[in-house]
């Protein structure tokens, strides 16, 4: 007779294993951009940095002075200051006044059927006169040599170049919940398959997004996402499926920025993009929450109320989803200690997506940064 349970544990134990696998691999395979040597001195084509910037007077000093100091030999850069409410666009005039190579454009309306960020890195592409365009967020803080290092990627094989930041998070349970989501999220997008040209993976992180210009434009640039909350990732999405050669890269030690300061902060941000990434499917929704369960939480229940080879594949599925949790914490430098919270940092994250989807259901859309954006428009932008 078929042992449903043994049958279960073996599947989840599998899992499990192959999770771990892909894990190691992905940071075997992603290169570092710390590792890659900058471009030298006066070669290469304009880059022109666009930043989107909506109520960041916190961070906006140093993001700017950080892009002010990069290396590479010609750089433009773009502030578009979206409709703030603080003191944002004062710094960045005051900012402009002292420094002529800091260009800012003010956006004082929201032009109907566009995502506010998404609108204001359109209106920055438009002004931008680089072969290269980088778009980088408002709170990003860059290594002096981040850019010559990523054109020298761009300039031997690339179209698109985008690099996993640092994050910089102060609580302990905040950095556990993190490093679950980095864990599922280097399985998910596929990131050791990113750069392999007949691959369906892509990629696309907001810190850091470099394209040639051309491809941008080919694609339609940010007017084929203009309601898409996951804009990075969809114009990550919108290259790669066009024929753009796509690379990847973990930049821990060039590309930072403080994510989120608390779990409560974390939850609200989740909101944005969560229901998005799943292309707002209830169906896939309650599919990931109950496989999330079975494979990430289910096991250090059921590990105490088995015995013998089901106790054991239990076991082997435990050590084998620490284990990859544990490399992600080393590579995002995290303490390791971080891993006996697993299970509590798998239940609030599923906590925080069931919260995120219910939420945009409940409210027929998503607030975000002061703008209700209707879920029927959001929906009807599917990529």
């Amino acid at each position: 007779m078929l042992n449903v349970g043994l049958v279960v544990a073996g599947v989840v134990a599998g899992v499990a294993l192959v999770a771990v696998a892909l894990v190691f691999h992905t940071y075997a395979v992603v290169p570092r951009l710390s590792h890659i040597a900058p471009l030298p001195a006066g070669h290469g084509p304009r880059v022109s940095i666009v930043v989107a910037a909506r109520n960041e007077e916190l961070h906006i000093r140093q993001a700017v002075a950080s892009l002010l100091s990069q290396d590479y030999h010609d750089v433009e850069l773009i502030v578009v200051e979206d409709r703030s409410t603080d003191r944002t666009g004062k710094l960045l005039d005051d900012m402009a006044a002292k420094t002529p190579r800091v260009q800012v454009v003010h956006i004082t309306d929201l032009t109907k059927g566009w995502l506010g960020k998404n609108h204001a890195l359109n209106a920055g592409a438009a002004k931008a006169t680089g072969d290269i365009l980088l778009f980088v967020d408002g709170d990003i803080i860059l290594e002096r040599t981040a850019v010559s290092r990523a054109m020298a990627v761009m300039e031997s094989d690339a179209d698109h170049v985008t690099i996993a930041p640092h994050m910089d998070l102060p609580s302990r349970m905040l950095q556990a919940v993190t490093t679950f989501f980095l864990t599922g999220g280097v399985i998910a997008l596929r990131l050791w398959d990113v750069s392999n040209p007949r691959s369906s993976a892509f990629i696309g992180v907001g810190a850091f997004n470099m394209v040639r210009a051309k491809w941008y434009r080919d694609v339609g640039g940010h007017t084929r996402i203009a309601m898409r909350p996951d804009d990075d990732l969809m114009l990550g999405k919108l290259l790669k499926h066009s024929g753009a050669r796509q690379r990847v890269l973990f930049g821990q030690e060039m590309v930072g920025v403080e994510w989120y300061r608390s779990i409560a902060e974390a939850t609200q941000g989740f909101r944005k993009n969560a229901f998005a990434s799943l292309q707002y499917s209830v169906v896939l929704f309650v599919v990931l929450v109950l496989l999330s369960l079975v494979t990430s939480v289910w096991p250090f229940v059921a590990v105490w109320i088995t015995s013998g080879t089901t106790q054991l594949l239990y076991a082997v599925a435990i050590a084998g989803l620490l284990l990859g949790f544990a490399k992600t914490a080393r590579e995002q430098q995290m303490p390791l200690w971080l891993t006996v919270l697993y299970p509590i940092a798998a239940l609030i994250q599923l906590g925080m997506l069931t919260i995120a989807v219910t939420r945009t259901l409940a409210a027929g859309g998503i607030e975000w940064r002061g703008t209700f954006y209707p879920l029927d428009q959001l929906r009807a932008n599917r990529i």
